[in-house]
């Protein structure tokens, strides 16, 4: 067993190098340019929604409630359509540093629990490819195996699903190889 205080330079290091290379994916490379797309018509429909008063929150069209999903209604209102999820952000710019904080978090709290787990799993002195194995399955599972509840539930594309996922893959596989490069001996 490994204390988690032992592994704390593989914990911050693979939040680093998770953080530079999804910033490299997402600003730099073409990868992710064509994910996102323009509303029809946006500036009719920022107007419409403006006129609403939205705040804060995920809404979900046309809204019903479980027992009101199946009447004829809402199966004509569904048929008609769009259907869709709308995530609506507080007014202003993005928050960019905000966001890259909260990013660069996020990577701590997963090196942590990879950190948590490994350690639990393995001894020191464990050979690099046995670290890499654990710490890489753990890293894959909350960078890109979570992703696909977007494709499943929210409506996301399969192939923007497929991209995080993948993007999940290389980032479990940086935080593998940060842990077995540093594992303690």
């Amino acid at each position: 067993m490994v204390p988690i205080p032992a592994l704390w330079l593989p914990i911050v290091l693979s939040a680093i190098f998770v953080f530079i290379a999804s910033s490299i994916l997402h600003m730099v490379l073409p990868y992710h340019r064509g994910d996102y797309h323009a509303l029809p018509e946006e500036e009719k429909a920022l107007a419409a929604l403006r006129g609403m008063g939205l705040n804060r929150g995920l809404y979900v069209f046309p809204f019903c409630t479980p027992k009101e999903m199946n009447s004829p209604a809402m199966v004509e209102k569904y048929k008609q359509g769009p259907v869709g999820f709308l995530n609506v952000l507080p007014s202003g710019p993005p928050a960019m540093p905000k966001f890259l904080v909260q990013w660069f978090v996020y990577c701590l709290i997963i090196g942590f629990f990879v950190a948590y787990l490994t350690g639990r799993t393995l001894r020191p002195g464990a050979p690099y490819l046995v670290v890499f194995r654990v710490a890489g399955t753990v890293a894959f599972m909350a960078y890109g195996l979570a992703n696909l509840s977007n494709g499943i539930w929210k409506g996301q594309t399969w192939g923007m699903t497929i991209k995080e996922v993948v993007d999940g893959l290389l980032y479990g596989l940086l935080t593998a190889g940060t842990f077995g490069w540093l594992w303690p001996h």
